[in-house]
């Protein structure tokens, strides 16, 4: 039987089953990449909810696991040689779910680093763009008068949505016709600057109509419904 008591964050969240992968995450873009990868890959696992509107990040038992005190993070119980691994940032931990299971990354070495760059390409770009963008359209930062802000991240959310719209222009999903962690790197945070921060007025998103298509067809797999809810907000 695994032992989790070394881990300080079940504690305050005790696994009902040790045995089970164990998800620590909020339902924001980059949380529900992992629910959603997860529910791809069929590995059982355990979601537990952390209220960051309670900055519940900043406690005591979540920093054990999390330094940088942010979501999703797992401690995964079988991990490499059969032990514990905890693990954070959702780019990292997209790839070591995929090459756990041995699915949603390509087995050829180029297409695989591939998929890798484009999943940096979310993280470095897409992720703390959009992000800012969102702050600065929908939540606090509208309030500031100087447009310049906002001007800067509305600008480059087009073009990072223009480096996606050339990427997926006769593809499926941006691997072609594989389904990979790039596809759930991305998409959501794309659903987010539609749905979300409903920034179509800003954006153009009519500009960007294979980027579009690509999300809805992102939208539509089963393991996306389902991940997009987990954890629950309760």
């Amino acid at each position: 039987m695994t032992d989790l008591s070394g881990f300080q964050v079940a504690t305050r969240w005790p696994a009902r089953d040790i045995d089970r992968l164990q998800l620590y995450s909020f339902p924001t873009p980059n949380g529900v990449k992992i629910s959603i990868a997860l529910e791809e890959l069929g590995l059982p696992y355990e979601a537990h909810l952390i209220d960051i509107t309670k900055n519940e990040t900043w406690t005591d038992h979540f920093l054990s696991l999390n330094p940088n005190g942010k979501i999703p993070a797992i401690v995964d119980p079988d991990g490499p040689g059969g032990k514990p691994l905890a693990l954070f940032e959702s780019g990292a931990i997209l790839l070591y779910l995929a090459e756990k299971a041995d699915r949603l990354i390509p087995a050829d070495s180029a297409a695989r680093y591939e998929t890798i760059q484009w999943v940096f390409f979310q993280m470095a770009g897409v992720g703390p763009m959009f992000g800012q963008l969102g702050f600065f359209y929908k939540f606090a930062g509208k309030e500031i008068e100087d447009k310049r802000p906002l001007d800067r991240y509305a600008n480059e959310s087009k073009r990072l949505m223009g480096v996606l719209e050339g990427r997926l222009k006769g593809r499926q999903w941006i691997m072609g016709d594989e389904y990979t962690i790039a596809d759930i790197a991305t998409f959501p945070w794309v659903r987010t600057l539609r749905d979300f921060y409903q920034a179509d007025d800003l954006i153009g998103l009519s500009d960007f109509p294979e980027t579009i298509a690509w999300l809805d067809r992102c939208l539509a797999r089963p393991a996306s419904q389902k991940g997009l809810t987990i954890p629950a907000r309760g």
